[in-house]
């Protein structure tokens, strides 16, 4: 049998004093008390509330944004419009999407860029739509479409939300069925 380098016998032995020592650390933290856990916890909400480093934010619950976007569905469908829906939160993020029957396939997509647009800039699209004179830059940023048929949701003045609506034969038709949704908040 051949016997180990002196270099192999080292890197062995160093892996092996590693593993043990990483096991002891382990156990260590294993046995922590809660009240040891909980402690720097404590101490940093209670700063955080002391300092006012901290903030609340608003969201729209999945039921409400879900009536906001069936309501907008049921809206457009009273005209005889063939649409899909959006709701995304204050981050841009999809809540709902309902795509209603015969709804062209862009429309998926182009309702969700309405809705994030309309909350990333807390305005109905179609006034969005009318910066491009100014400001034609805008339109090239990700993920956003200005066209009318976004609206923002607010509360105590802040977007919150925004629903997009993209299908109907016009933006101002989008946007008034987009504004349907939002009514529905407020009751």
């Amino acid at each position: 049998m051949k016997k180990a380098s002196t270099r192999t016998r080292a890197v062995t032995g160093g892996a092996l004093a590693a593993a043990i020592a990483l096991g002891a650390f382990g156990a260590y933290s294993a046995n922590a008390t809660d009240e040891d856990a909980a402690a720097p916890a404590a101490a940093v909400a209670k700063a955080d509330a002391k300092n006012k480093n901290t903030t609340r934010s608003t969201h729209l619950t999945i039921e409400a944004a879900t009536q906001a976007a069936q309501a907008t569905l049921d809206a457009a469908e009273k005209e005889n419009q063939r649409v899909s829906v959006a709701v995304v939160d204050r981050n841009g993020n999809t809540v709902v999407t309902l795509r209603g029957d015969g709804a062209g396939p862009q429309s998926y997509e182009s309702a969700i860029r309405k809705a994030y647009t309309a909350v990333s800039w807390n305005a109905p699209t179609s006034e969005l739509a009318k910066r491009l004179a100014q400001a034609p830059n805008l339109k090239d940023i990700p993920g956003t479409l200005f066209l009318g048929g976004g609206a923002p949701v607010t509360a105590k003045g802040a977007p919150i939300a925004g629903i997009g609506v993209a299908g109907a034969p016009s933006g101002d038709l989008d946007e008034k069925f987009a504004r349907a949704g939002v009514a529905t908040l407020g009751k």
